[in-house]
């Protein structure tokens, strides 16, 4: 285990309800993990690549990136000694932040935010935080949460505005897996509602079954079923959250076919049901909703 992380599994060890803040040597992991956050990176020296959502993306030091963890994810080039500083936001909180809609369902859904300048204050802000975080105030630990949060807004709103700037691509070779899984992502991504299975998507892809999932497996550490799974988690948390749908209607919609299912699922993985998620939110029109197909 190495800060938090089971470095060859895709098991997230700490609380999915806890804010969480680190520093450490950033270096390149072994297989893609996932857990139950959204997750801000800030490189303070160096570079690093990830596979993130079946594509590369590059990180360069001063600059914020955001990205929704529950989407496998791994680190493969770090230059040697880079100091990298870690937030974990629980989903719960990031859900409930003043943000544009169109942005968190694109955060939910696999975008890759990155802080369009190198501001000066980044740096030392965020390693205050550390420093703070540290010392073990739960007061202070409590303040260093509420400004990581407003930090996450104006970094959300910042990438925005600067979509439309210019940006030079970084030619990188890209690997016959790395290519079988962008189309697979994407495949699933765009049809996730639908029954799927391996040999469908492959079909679908123009691969043969046993290649799809070894590069699966190669590119992100998981088989292409496994990620199904989680993507379809993730779009019915992003329903569970933002609409009063039934429980069995984002069911249906996610693809797992039967509410029992879903709730089976959904409990394996999270912990918790449905109902008890949505309710955690503390959004009233929702805490106050009873679903009949609510599971006690």
């Amino acid at each position: 285990m190495k800060d938090g992380h089971l470095e060859e599994t895709s098991e997230w060890t700490g609380s999915p309800r806890s804010f969480l803040i680190e520093r450490h040597t950033a270096d390149a992991m072994g297989a893609a993990h996932w857990h139950d956050h959204v997750e801000i990176n800030l490189l303070l020296d160096g570079a690093m690549t990830y596979l993130f959502n079946g594509r590369q993306e590059q990180v360069e030091a001063g600059r914020l990136v955001l990205f929704w963890a529950a989407i496998p994810h791994q680190t493969i080039l770090v230059t040697p000694d880079a100091p990298l500083i870690c937030l974990y936001l629980p989903l719960v909180d990031f859900l409930t932040l003043s943000i544009d809609k169109k942005a968190r369902q694109a955060i939910m859904q696999g975008a890759f935010v990155v802080e369009p300048t190198c501001p000066e204050t980044t740096m030392p802000t965020v390693s205050a935080w550390v420093e703070e975080w540290g010392r073990g105030d739960p007061v202070r630990r409590q303040l260093i949460a509420d400004e990581a949060k407003l930090r996450v807004r104006r970094l959300i709103l910042d990438h925005a505005e600067g979509q439309g700037a210019s940006v030079v691509a970084v030619a990188t070779p890209v690997s016959p897996a790395i290519r079988h899984s962008e189309v697979l992502t994407d495949l699933i991504n765009r049809h996730f509602s639908e029954p799927l299975s391996l040999t469908d998507l492959a079909k679908r892809a123009n691969v043969h079954p046993t290649t799809a999932n070894r590069a699966f497996r190669d590119v992100l550490g998981i088989s292409v079923a496994e990620y199904l799974t989680r993507y379809r988690l993730a779009r019915a948390m992003q329903r569970l959250a933002e609409t009063e749908d039934s429980i069995l209607e984002i069911a249906l919609d996610c693809g797992f076919g039967s509410s029992s299912r879903f709730y089976d699922v959904f409990k394996l993985r999270t912990g918790t049901t449905p109902r008890q998620f949505r309710s955690s939110l503390y959004l009233p029109p929702l805490a106050a909703r009873v679903d009949p197909h609510d599971i006690p």
